[in-house]
């Protein structure tokens, strides 16, 4: 079996020749547009909404069904598990960190790891954010608030690439948020702390999304490469966090830490992790930003649907079953627009 047969996709193929050049009319020039979905974008997109469920569920299985009271180190595992997957695969040549030449030293040198820095440090607020602004805001107004990310990664991609979307892209975004604000109605409550700790998510969240594209440009690496400075800028500074809010020994003292079940349940939320995150850089660079918010947007509900059937004890009422249907029509909307190209 030769290298090249063994080798995991990494990021998107490099691009075909530039058609001729010919003359062009500006001014029948059309809107800029999103490019149609490819099957490959369009398989990343469903594996990334596949994982997504899974590691939620396999999550809430940790946090609830075994009580385990450190969500922190849960993310901690994660991310050294992602790591060690990451060197061992790379020692054994299985993967590249780079989209052309392997690096001579066979990993990131530390200069190019400093090119991704603001992508980890966005991911790291992102992360702090995310789980302090639950703290001080219901469940329902979370996830009402949390979809409006769309609205910051369109604008955040017209900001920093000058991005534009067509009219269809627009409308299921708007049928989305208000979707969000139907399901939300009858929790509607007001946290001055927790509403800016949950826009600052947003905000972080769009970053992030939006600078994985042009960080993996400026900086060579494909999507495994991106994963690995990730761990190494991250998985320090989560330590400490971890170490000083005494999660460490929390667990070092969990009841169920030797159990069997238990272990499993670590074991293939470790792995999902792996795997997500692995989809989330490869489905924001084969397709966009804006569409890696919007799968997340459809997971949501999927993750609502296996959760009540396994979990239990979701309060449902009409309005909440109209504002997720509109999620819902909202994101197909979106992912019909983008298979043909709309």
């Amino acid at each position: 079996m030769t290298l090249n047969s063994v080798l995991l996709p990494v990021s998107e193929p490099p691009p075909p020749p530039p058609p001729p050049l010919r003359a062009v009319d500006e001014s029948a020039a059309p809107i800029l547009r999103e490019s149609s979905m490819s099957r490959r974008g369009a398989f990343v997109a469903l594996s990334y909404m596949a994982c997504a469920v899974l590691l939620v569920m396999f999550n809430k299985a940790a946090l609830s069904s075994y009580n385990f009271p450190c969500a922190n180190v849960i993310t901690l595992s994660q991310m050294i598990s992602s790591t060690c997957f990451l060197y061992t695969m790379r020692r054994w040549r299985i993967i590249s960190f780079t989209n052309g030449e392997a690096h001579k030293s066979g990993l990131v040198p530390p200069q190019t790891v400093l090119l991704t820095l603001p992508l980890s440090l966005a991911y790291l607020l992102y992360m702090l954010a995310t789980m302090e602004c639950v703290r001080g805001v219901n469940v329902p107004m979370y996830t009402m608030l949390r979809r409006t990310t769309v609205v910051f990664t369109m604008s955040v991609e017209y900001l920093m690439t000058r991005q534009k979307y067509s009219f269809p892209i627009v409308g299921s975004v708007a049928m989305i948020v208000f979707g969000a604000i139907v399901a939300g109605a009858r929790d509607l409550s007001f946290d001055v702390y927790g509403y800016i700790m949950v826009f600052i998510a947003n905000m972080t969240t769009a970053i992030y999304l939006a600078t994985i594209n042009r960080t993996s440009k400026t900086s060579g690496l494909n999507s495994f490469g991106l994963m690995w400075c990730h761990g190494i800028v991250c998985g320090p500074i989560l330590l400490f966090w971890t170490y000083i809010h005494g999660d460490l020994e929390l667990t070092m003292n969990f009841p169920y830490l030797h159990s069997l079940g238990f272990q499993i349940v670590m074991l293939f939320s470790c792995i999902l992790a792996f795997f997500l995150n692995y989809c989330i850089f490869l489905n924001t660079t084969l397709n966009s930003a804006l569409t890696q918010t919007m799968c997340g947007n459809l997971k949501d509900l999927f993750t609502i649907g296996l959760g009540w059937l396994l979990f239990g004890g979701l309060p449902f009422n009409m309005l909440n079953v109209i504002g997720q249907a509109l999620g819902f029509l909202g994101s197909s909307f979106y992912a019909y627009c983008k298979l043909k190209g709309k």
